[in-house]
């Protein structure tokens, strides 16, 4: 069984890494005047290149291959009456062509926000819902401003090659383990979309990671916050709901499989209320940023936020099997590792500024 399902993972894998590869081969090619970014977007993103903002339409498609292949492999599984599984393709749907259309008009952002708010919405009619206070009036609200706090987190950290997709790369990672150790002999599909979806990032990476020749967008940034919120959800917040845990412990496998955007906006927001600036308008003054004014170079800040998503993943699965198998789990350690990459990133911030002071 394990030597089958692991044949099929390689499968999906292999299959969506292709079908993103050749996307993105295809959109390059026809992307002379589609999705360039403006000359504007200088001031907020930081090449200062325009280059083609599509490849969150590869990502896209590849979640619509993984779809078919699920389809093709689970005959017998009516996986558009799934309602977790409608859910989610309806949500990541609707977020991708939200996030298109923002790459296509730069919509406004209180209607982005609307939309949002909408994604968590259909979560909640489609029954996927953090189950962490236990009173269902609280939950739902919560889950909404997770949806909503996550999507703008992977779309504002989207602002050097490689960091955003590398990010969710791992935290998917984590979700992928938990999946597995959980088990869900009745919904095997679950496992095999995450392996996708690894798949795809990997194919787009392969275009984005410095020196890039295409960004993904907010049709890529949407998409994946809504897809990494769904899974977080189903198997960080919730453990796939088949265990015995505190609110504690959901709080710390989140927190720490997903460290580099969270530590990443907050401090941006920290600074920018400081400031007195809006932390929802866009800017260079991300920890990605900062470390390339520490003398940095863009390949070196990818490394480093690959080191810490590598051990964000590490320490995540650490704690699940930890909570899996009942062992007492030392939490101050845990948080300790987000409090040094916080710090450690913050301190960056104050210290090393642009060259002109701005942002």
């Amino acid at each position: 069984m394990v030597t089958s399902d692991l044949l099929v993972s390689i499968i999906f894998f292999a299959g969506t890494l292709v079908i993103t590869l050749v996307s993105n081969h295809l959109l390059l090619r026809f992307s002379k005047s589609l999705g360039i970014r403006n000359n504007n977007d200088i001031l907020v993103r930081w090449s200062n290149q325009s280059k083609p903002s599509l490849g969150g339409i590869s990502l896209f498609v590849g979640f619509l291959f993984s779809t078919v292949l699920c389809l093709i492999k689970f005959p017998a599984i009516n996986l558009f009456a799934d309602i977790n599984f409608v859910g989610l393709f309806i949500a990541s749907s609707i977020s991708f062509s939200m996030g298109l259309a923002d790459d296509a008009y730069n919509t406004k952002p209180y209607l982005k926000l609307f939309v949002q708010i909408f994604m968590g919405l259909i979560f909640l009619w489609t029954n996927i819902k953090i189950d962490l206070f236990h009173i269902p009036i609280i939950d739902s609200l919560f889950t909404v401003i997770w949806v909503v706090t996550l999507m703008n987190s992977i779309n504002v950290l989207d602002n050097m090659d490689g960091i955003s997709a590398t990010t969710v790369f791992f935290a998917l990672l984590t979700c992928l383990i938990s999946c597995y150790v959980i088990g869900n002999p009745t919904k095997p599909f679950w496992l095999f979309i995450i392996v996708s979806m690894l798949g795809s990032l990997i194919g787009f990476l392969s275009y984005n990671i410095y020196p890039s020749k295409l960004f993904m967008g907010d049709s890529g940034s949407q998409f994946l916050g809504l897809f990494v919120s769904f899974f977080s959800i189903k198997y960080l917040w919730n453990l796939g709901s088949t265990t015995q845990h505190n609110a504690w412990i959901s709080i710390i496998i989140t927190l720490i499989a997903l460290t580099p955007a969270a530590a990443d906006t907050l401090t941006v927001v920290i600074n920018r209320m400081r400031a007195g600036k809006s932390p929802m308008i866009g800017g260079k003054d991300h920890t990605t940023h900062h470390l390339v004014y520490a003398g940095y170079s863009d390949l070196q800040v990818w490394i480093i936020f690959s080191i810490i998503g590598f051990f964000s993943f590490l320490l995540s699965i650490l704690i699940i099997y930890l909570t899996i198998n009942n062992i007492i789990i030392p939490n101050l350690f845990f948080i300790l590792f987000f409090i040094i990459v916080f710090v450690l990133l913050y301190r960056n911030t104050l210290k090393f500024k642009a060259s002109n002071d701005s942002n």
